[in-house]
């Protein structure tokens, strides 16, 4: 695995991002559209983004961010790329966004560091048809690692502000700045350094849908107040902990998951050789089975 890891992040650095074809079955991949259809109507076919395990407990995305070989590359990747271990406790952090409607107008061109060195992207729903499908826009490693968490928060506020993002986005529409752009692919999984890279999508047009998983690992200010206090507004919008867990809503997960993310481990259903019951998490995990 660690080779395979380093082969990720040569391609990384080298292109900006690595792309594993195919890395789920085209069942497993209608199991995720399934859900991401009924969110769909759940939202009125307007913008909605799912923060965290909990959130999406039950579903294939929480399943793949608790899997053991999809947990391993992530750790090697960030090992890789910021020459040290990850927290012990960390883990990753998943996310749905959902582009359709007008209000899915208003998260394109919102360009932006991650707090994390690995993120993954899962293309869901994308599409095909028309000049506006949500493309995603990467300018590939601007800077390095920031383990002073103080350093962190000044460049992010000196990029994440309004004005610059505006900048930014007109710079590239006129074609002055020459980003990466990528055509995703559903069922195809896309690695980059969110933390290094400055990114975004372009437009979507608001009658399609354009859904995405996130995965996100590797917080190199983890045990920092200040980024917390800072930088944390998904998480605390989500009402979630530094590490994604624990919201406040009245959704319950089962026992054996509660104690698997309490202790840090895997969830138990989709351990190699586990007897899995649940058809969607059974195929899940014989599709990630192949990777390894």
């Amino acid at each position: 695995m660690q080779t395979e890891a380093a082969r990720y992040a040569a391609e990384i650095d080298q292109n900006g991002y690595a792309v594993l074809e195919r890395y789920i079955a085209p069942e497993v991949l209608q199991q995720g559209r399934s859900f991401i259809e009924q969110q769909v109507v759940a939202h009125a076919g307007e913008y909605f983004a799912i923060h965290g395990i909990e959130a999406l407990g039950g579903t294939i995305i929480a399943a793949l961010a608790l899997s053991s070989p999809f947990k391993e590359i992530m750790r090697d990747l960030y090992r890789i790329q910021a020459g040290r271990d990850p927290a012990p406790t960390e883990q990753i952090f998943p996310v749905i966004r959902c582009l359709q409607g007008r209000t899915g107008l208003k998260q394109s061109h919102f360009y932006h560091f991650d707090a994390t060195v690995v993120t993954a992207l899962l293309p869901l729903h994308i599409p095909t048809e028309g000049k506006h499908c949500g493309d995603l826009i990467l300018f590939p490693n601007l800077r390095g690692i920031r383990f002073n968490a103080l350093r962190n928060v000044i460049e992010k506020a000196v990029l994440h502000n309004t004005l610059s993002q505006k900048l930014v986005a007109f710079a590239v529409r006129r074609g002055w700045l020459q980003p990466i752009r990528l055509k995703l692919v559903p069922g195809n999984l896309y690695l980059f350094s969110g933390y290094r890279s400055l990114h975004a999508n372009d437009v979507c047009d608001p009658k399609l849908l354009r859904a995405t998983a996130l995965f996100h690992f590797g917080n190199p200010h983890h045990d920092s107040l200040l980024a917390r206090l800072l930088l944390g507004a998904n998480k605390r919008k989500a009402k979630l902990d530094h590490n994604g867990l624990r919201p406040t809503g009245s959704q319950s997960i089962p026992e054996a998951t509660e104690s698997a993310l309490r202790d840090g481990g895997d969830l138990p259903v989709i351990a190699h050789g586990a007897d899995i019951h649940d058809p969607q998490l059974a195929g899940l995990a014989h599709a990630l089975e192949r990777q390894v």
